[in-house]
């Protein structure tokens, strides 16, 4: 028996009270719901960095190229995913800046140069994404290179990674294709950034300032501002600073300053010394140090054509 509708109008009245509240507690509960997936997926990206930086240790000691190759590939876009979710995040802007320049020259530019300049174009601005937090180099970041180092006066030792892998992305889209004269005409910032980087750490990755500089100056013939004399300095201190153990110095060794000097000799030199040692002289860096010797094999085979 339907109730009357006296009696229908009352109970929405009296029921109006515990409706609201039910709403109520469902909003309440929605934007908990919210909030605690922001911070979840904060406090997951920031558990994250600490397995991510592990994670590339154990990468960078792996030997097997094939292996190497997918797992950095899979890895990129995990690292961009997450720049989505937190786009001004130094520690991942570092870790796509450091695996695209990678990924580029161990994996991409002896197969196709269109498609690693356009990675180490992401390595580059990766990394100036994080010099630019500093205000200082922002300011001056776009400009001609006389402006460009004053910027430097914003940055410290603590942004000396971030310079030398935008210094490495950027140079080794520049050297990839020397005939792109606008890109070129950037060589001065690429310098000034590692000579910032020489200055503040040397040290830093295996000498990488003077591998960097070397390859600058070695694979430019003096009319576009090359010098081998310069070159040749800073590969030998490179080499004694890491000890002959980071293969890939004798790489650009022999690509840049040997090829540029035709001294052959040291050419063999170099390709030999890549060949013989093992990966075992730098458990650390097992993968540069097999990339080093798939170049060598590919620089071998081309030595008809580079003398």
């Amino acid at each position: 028996m339907n109730a009357p509708p006296v009696l229908s109008y009352l109970a929405c009245i009296l029921y109006i009270p515990a409706i609201l509240a039910l709403m109520k507690i469902s909003c309440v509960a929605v934007i908990l719901a919210l909030a605690l997936s922001g911070c979840f997926q904060q406090i997951a990206v920031s558990s994250l960095g600490g397995i991510m930086d592990t994670g590339f240790e154990v990468l960078n000691e792996e030997q097997d190229l094939g292996l190497a190759e997918k797992s950095i590939a899979s890895n990129l876009k995990l690292i961009e995913t997450i720049l989505r979710q937190d786009p001004d995040n130094p520690r991942y802007l570092l870790l796509a800046s450091n695996c695209y320049t990678s990924y580029a020259l161990g994996f991409v530019e002896d197969d196709s140069t269109p498609r690693a300049r356009l990675f180490y174009l992401r390595a580059r601005d990766y990394g100036m994404r994080i010099l630019k937090r500093h205000r200082q180099f922002q300011a001056h970041a776009e400009r001609g290179i006389e402006e460009f180092t004053k910027g430097f006066a914003g940055l410290s030792k603590e942004d000396v990674p971030a310079a030398f892998w935008t210094a490495a992305g950027w140079g080794s889209y520049i050297r990839s294709d020397l005939s792109d004269l606008t890109a070129v005409a950037e060589i001065p910032k690429v310098e000034a950034l590692t000579k910032f980087v020489l200055k503040s750490d040397s040290s830093f990755f295996y000498g990488g300032a003077h591998f960097l500089l070397g390859t600058l100056y070695g694979s430019r013939p003096p009319i576009f501002g090359g010098d081998p004399e310069i070159s040749r300095k800073h590969f030998e201190e490179c080499l004694r600073m890491n000890g002959g153990k980071f293969l890939m110095t004798y790489i650009y060794y022999a690509a840049s300053y040997a090829v540029q000097t035709q001294d052959m000799a040291l050419f063999e030199r170099c390709l030999t010394t890549v060949d013989t040692t093992s990966l075992e002289v730098l458990p650390a860096s097992r993968l540069s140090n097999a990339i080093a010797k798939k170049k060598a094999k590919l620089l071998r085979s081309r030595i008809e054509e580079l003398f």
